[in-house]
């Protein structure tokens, strides 16, 4: 048994105050893009995951899985790598989520959409919006989900800086921290819901609020270039270091992927549903 597992992009990404919990409030507008790996889970003698030797959120979702199922996690997991690794593109927790919905359906009594959501969200964040296809709107610490229907006609170019050493994603929340960036809030939060209502065309994206951990995360500059090649949004996507940019058409897009190289390792892509 063998899928894809899509990256995501962040159209938009608005931060509030660290919670009790140690998370941070969010509102985020999540979007699958055609850059993917492909997880293949089957039956094993023991939990085996092969192919990618820096997993770990596969293997932990599975033993949580197992454990939730009162079985024995016995399933090898492989991964055939190909969303760049660490750079805000989801690529770990879209390998996650393939995984459970696979070894899932291996199990005599496979858990329904809802529990395997509640699962998923112990396992990441970002977990839950990889099981379902669609954009959504993710609230509360990203496990809150609204299926969004976005427009899909426009070209992506994915860049991520070259010799760039990305903190951790909490070193990066905690700088967020530390600029003030939660303050005005409430302010942000709705504004980008009001701005999501007035996306009807692709061009509309362009009136989103800029990512909150932009200035934290680093990558402006690169996204500025994006912009400067004719991007009609450029932003960092998740805590980055991955930029992208929004084209009409697929010739530019090209030709701002070609403008960026020696500064970033880039793709031409498309959302998917």
């Amino acid at each position: 048994m063998r899928i894809p597992a899509a990256a995501k992009i962040n159209l938009a990404l608005v931060v509030g105050e660290r919670r009790d919990d140690g998370l941070h409030e969010v509102v985020n507008v999540m979007q699958r893009i055609d850059l993917v790996d492909r997880v293949a889970v089957e039956p094993a003698p023991a939990l085996e995951v092969v192919g990618f030797p820096g997993d770990t959120i596969v293997r932990g979702a599975l033993a949580r899985l197992g454990e939730e199922a009162g079985v024995e996690p016995a399933w090898r997991a492989r991964i055939d790598k190909r969303i760049p690794v660490a750079a805000g593109l989801g690529g770990g927790s879209a390998d996650a989520a393939a995984a459970l919905v696979l070894a899932n359906a291996l199990l005599p009594e496979p858990f329904g959409p809802e529990a395997l959501h509640v699962l998923a969200a112990e396992v990441g964040a970002d977990v839950p919006f990889f099981l379902e296809p669609g954009p959504k709107l993710a609230e509360g610490a990203g496990e809150r989900l609204s299926p969004l229907d976005l427009p899909q006609d426009y070209w992506v170019v994915v860049a991520v800086p070259l010799r760039s050493a990305k903190p951790s994603t909490g070193e990066i929340y905690r700088c967020y921290d530390e600029l003030g960036g939660a303050k005005g809030y409430e302010d942000r939060r709705a504004a980008l819901l009001e701005a999501i209502g007035r996306c009807r065309r692709a061009r509309d994206f362009a009136g989103l609020p800029p990512n909150d951990l932009a200035e934290a995360a680093g990558g402006r500059e690169l996204a500025d270039a994006l912009a400067a090649a004719g991007a009609f949004r450029a932003d960092v996507s998740g805590a980055g270091p991955a930029v992208y940019g929004l084209f009409h058409h697929r010739r530019p897009a090209v030709a701002a992927a070609r403008a960026v190289e020696g500064r970033a390792r880039s793709s031409v892509t498309v959302p998917v549903w």
